[in-house]
């Protein structure tokens, strides 16, 4: 008789939780996310780094480390005059958190 896989059913989020790394992920996967939809319209729009740089009245070496998925040091100020700068908006939400 085949062993039974233990992880069947099992989700990522159960996952990363149980390694202790869930919150980690979830914060690299939406700084990930900006970077791209900002990219995107940024390409979209045919606007380049240094147009944008200055569009958001920014160094181009800040619009990269924005642009970077690894690079969370990107403030809220920073995100919402890109945001701005291609014609979206920010928005953010408080909810309250799951007890882990």
């Amino acid at each position: 008789m085949a062993k039974k896989n233990s992880r069947t059913g099992s989700t990522l989020e159960s996952l990363l939780r149980a390694d202790g790394i869930y919150e980690d992920a979830k914060h690299h996967a939406i700084k990930s996310v900006l970077a791209y939809k900002l990219g995107e319209a940024m390409k979209a729009q045919d606007i380049s780094k240094a147009s944008m740089a200055r569009r958001m009245k920014t160094s181009r070496s800040q619009l990269d480390r924005l642009l970077d998925p690894d690079n969370d040091s990107v403030t809220l100020q920073t995100l919402r005059r890109a945001a701005s700068a291609v014609g979206m908006h920010l928005e953010l939400e408080l909810r309250p958190g799951s007890k882990t």
